[in-house]
């Protein structure tokens, strides 16, 4: 028995359908696992990274960023000059604040940038990654050493003995490595909120020892002689280094509960640091002149450097 010709007709139809729907699969592109979020699907996840809020994600960012560097401004101005000294605080706190909104919108169109060397990939292939992993390496490193450092002359300040500055150093590396245990940033962002009025009461202990050291300002010029090439880039150098915290932001945004909140994030922290930043730097320097040490602290008396010293350690071991 012939089987019924509009079967076959139905039979041949559904096979070319069925071979035309899976050409279409093997040619159509598909989505790349890099072009997901960097944590994936996080509903059945036993440990959830994406927590943050936005305010979290603020003091997080202040910790990361306003730390040693606002030390060596007074300094800077004394180098520059009043006036070039304000306006290029000023200058970069502006390029600091444009860039790092850049950062995040880059980062809301390529959610699956989480680091530097990330999004040199998209940038520029292999390149690109590996020339941004290396830099993105190597400064966290001089960061690093640099707070260490810190910490083991912060320790020699309070200790008064400076002959265990090596073993105050490895003190500091060592409790830089406990703190970076937490697997979630959300969870530091309770020490952050310490390390922000740390430092803030730190810089405020100095500049008040600054005007019991001193029995009143001191005439600074609003300009300052020409100073030498090197000291001058040494000066414009520590600005940018106290603004320099954009390298982690990608990481920070990537954690945050709404990704499109991060201008709250970054609102809070360019608003921090532009005004502590310059408070801190033209009182200190009107008080002391251009005498004043880097880091400022060693500018407030023996008792007062002491006691912003000790305000400072959870600034300083966060930071880390």
């Amino acid at each position: 028995m012939k089987p019924n010709q509009s079967d076959v007709d139905l039979q041949s139809l559904s096979f070319v359908k069925h071979k035309l729907d899976s050409d279409k699969e093997s040619v159509s592109p598909k989505p790349e696992l890099e072009e997901q979020d960097p944590f994936g699907d996080e509903s059945q996840a036993g440990v959830k990274y994406k927590t943050m809020a936005w305010w979290q994600a603020g003091m997080i960012m202040i910790a990361e960023t306003i730390s040693l560097g606002i030390l060596a401004l007074p300094r800077a101005l004394a180098v520059l000059g009043l006036i070039p000294g304000i306006l290029t605080i000023f200058g970069v706190g502006t390029i600091s604040t444009y860039t790092a909104y850049t950062i995040g919108q880059f980062k809301c169109r390529h959610v699956q940038v989480h680091s530097m060397a990330d999004a040199g990939d998209l940038l520029m292939g292999r390149i690109g990654r590996s020339t941004l992993d290396v830099a993105q390496l190597i400064f966290f490193v001089l960061v690093m050493g640099s707070h260490i450092l810190t910490f083991s002359i912060m320790m020699n300040v309070l200790t008064e003995h400076s002959s265990c500055t090596i073993i105050f150093s490895v003190v500091g590396l060592l409790a830089s490595f406990m703190l970076t245990l937490p697997r979630r940033l959300e969870r530091l962002s309770h020490i952050s909120s310490v390390s922000f009025v740390s430092i803030v009461g730190a810089v405020l202990t100095g500049m008040i020892g600054v005007t019991l050291v001193k029995q009143g300002p001191v005439h600074v010029p609003p300009f300052s002689p020409p100073p030498k090439v090197h000291d001058a880039c040494l000066a414009i150098a520590n600005i940018i280094f106290a603004y320099a915290g954009h390298v982690a932001f990608f990481t920070l945004f990537s954690e945050l509960k709404e990704l499109q909140d991060f201008p709250k994030a970054l609102a809070l922290l360019q608003m921090s640091e532009m005004v502590l930043y310059t408070v801190a730097a033209i009182v200190i320097y009107a008080y002391i002149g251009p005498t004043v040490n880097s880091p400022a602290l060693n500018s407030a008396g023996q008792l007062f450097r002491k006691i912003s010293y000790a305000i400072a350690i959870p600034t300083v071991r966060t930071c880390l």
